[in-house]
């Protein structure tokens, strides 16, 4: 029997899960979890990757403890966020988080080089102010100049664990750097930001095994014996591997987290005006597909209410506080810039509401309520762009994610978008990211043989669609006239 495990690492916390096939289903058992958060550093805001990859080492030990003595390893993370190393592989520089202020007015800036409507172009990839294309455009030349080599965040920490360089290539997508078309980085590009393609090393596919980890970690802390995969390394990739929607015939994804990633798997890029102009992006998938999607905030919204708070609520609370809030209705634009990473997020809601003329929420509930009704309702815009787009009508979302527990949104997503809602795997990225390596392994022989043993391995349910349409319209109508709501 083979032993996996998924290294999975969020904007908030990260967790190891054990897996292995047992009656043709995914078995999976956590093994250690820990926090994840930015600090401030010489006034950025970075993270602590020494840390992460300290977590990593410690998920070993514990399986090596349980009795594991070999096992398959990889590695997803959120997308964007790098490193630079020297020519002796040491880094550079901290890992500068992507809501660092830094990039504040950057894309002006590049735009002077490169249009805008090039760059979609040439990479198809949303327009983002934190994209590492505006993050490498605000390095020093001297530590450009310095950069043997940058590394995304998980294939980083593929390189300490295996001492190879790679670039996985769902993650390198994020980069805005990236041909649409092939593996290639755009040379005009590169050079407008002051980076040449040789930085970048070799671009690989998931489910690519990387290498053994260094016998010296082996001796030094007694680990067992670990063959690390490239999984689909940008943590949403991994979600929608990890769905369960291709059941149906015309459906979409969204992945419910920190962030709300909704969209479609395709084969091919969609880079017309109509995609640009909405805002949606073509990150890259298994199998050279291609994930047609927009990224909306999420409950990082939420996450934030909670910590701003003067009282101590749970997320479950929270809910429960905003249903005793159903009628209360702001219209809010959650996707504009002021929410990314705000002194106080309570604040930056009522502040909002005061410039547009609206009722300034008070209570814990109202607040929340403002959130999820709006969510919903932006969820809802966007699968009419989708349609739009792709000239293919969505008929079911699957919503996958931690936010997939949360049946209160699902019930307003199902009411705003008019579709049916399949909820769950909470757990679709740890899937996906097994699958990948399992397909690795030759364990499944492709993605659709995954799917199917996810979908035996993991509860799903359908969400009953509340009978009040003609008001969702109406709020929808209201949302787009008092918040003027456009990507542009």
């Amino acid at each position: 029997m083979k032993h996996y495990i998924a290294v999975d690492i969020g904007a908030s916390s990260g967790r190891a899960i054990l897996a292995n096939i047992d009656n043709n289903r995914i078995k999976t058992q956590e093994i250690n979890r820990f926090a994840n958060g930015f600090t401030t550093q010489n006034q950025q805001e970075v993270w602590d990757v020494n840390y992460l990859f300290e977590e990593i080492i410690v998920s070993l030990k514990k399986a090596k403890a349980m009795g594991i003595t070999e096992c398959y390893l990889s590695i997803d993370t959120w997308g964007v966020d790098y490193l630079f190393l020297d020519h002796k592989g040491k880094r550079l520089q901290n890992a500068v988080s992507y809501r660092d202020s830094r990039m504040d007015t950057t894309m002006d800036k590049l735009f002077k080089d490169v249009s805008k409507y090039d760059i979609f172009q040439k990479t198809g990839i949303q327009f983002l102010t934190f994209n590492t294309i505006y993050q490498l455009f605000e390095e020093t030349h001297a530590l450009k100049g310095q950069a043997h080599d940058i590394l995304l965040i998980p294939d980083y920490l593929n390189y300490l664990l295996t001492n190879e360089k790679r670039n996985e290539i769902t993650n390198l997508s994020t980069t805005q750097l990236l041909s649409v078309n092939d593996h290639s980085l755009d040379e005009e590009l590169l050079t407008s930001i002051g980076i040449v393609k040789e930085q970048f090393p070799n671009t690989i596919e998931p489910g690519t095994y990387i290498g053994e980890i260094n016998a010296d970690l082996n001796i030094q802390d007694d680990l067992p014996v670990t063959h690390v995969f490239a999984t689909a390394s940008h943590d949403t990739a991994s979600a929608v591997l990890g769905s369960v929607g291709d059941a149906f015939k015309k459906w979409a994804f969204l992945s419910s987290g920190t962030w709300s990633l909704i969209g479609k798997e395709l084969e091919s890029p969609i880079v017309t005006e109509k995609a640009l102009e909405l805002g949606y992006s073509n990150e890259r998938g298994m199998n050279h597909t291609y994930r047609f999607l927009k990224n909306i905030i999420g409950m990082w919204i939420i996450q934030r209410i909670r910590k701003d708070w003067p009282e101590n609520y749970t997320f479950p609370e929270m809910v429960e506080e905003a249903k005793q809030h159903q009628d209360f209705k702001v219209y809010i634009d959650f996707n504009d810039q002021r929410f990314i990473n705000p002194d106080c997020m309570v604040d930056e809601i009522k502040n909002y509401c005061i410039q547009t003329n609206q009722t300034v929420p008070q209570t814990l509930g109202e607040i929340v309520q403002s959130v999820y009704m709006n969510l919903a309702i932006i969820y809802a815009i966007s699968i009419e762009e989708l349609n739009e787009i792709t000239k293919e009508p969505i008929e079911v979302i699957n919503i996958v994610g931690g936010g997939s527990n949360n049946d209160y949104l699902n019930e307003l997503t199902s009411l705003y978008t008019n579709c049916d809602v399949i909820a769950g795997p909470t757990e679709a990225t740890i899937y996906g990211n097994l699958a990948e390596t399992m397909i690795g392994t030759g364990e499944f022989e492709n993605i659709q043989e995954a799917r199917a043993v996810i979908k035996r391995s993991t509860d799903t349910r359908k969400i009953a669609k509340p009978e009040l349409k003609h008001m969702a319209n109406q709020d929808i109508k209201t949302f787009k006239g008092v918040t003027h709501y456009e990507y542009v």
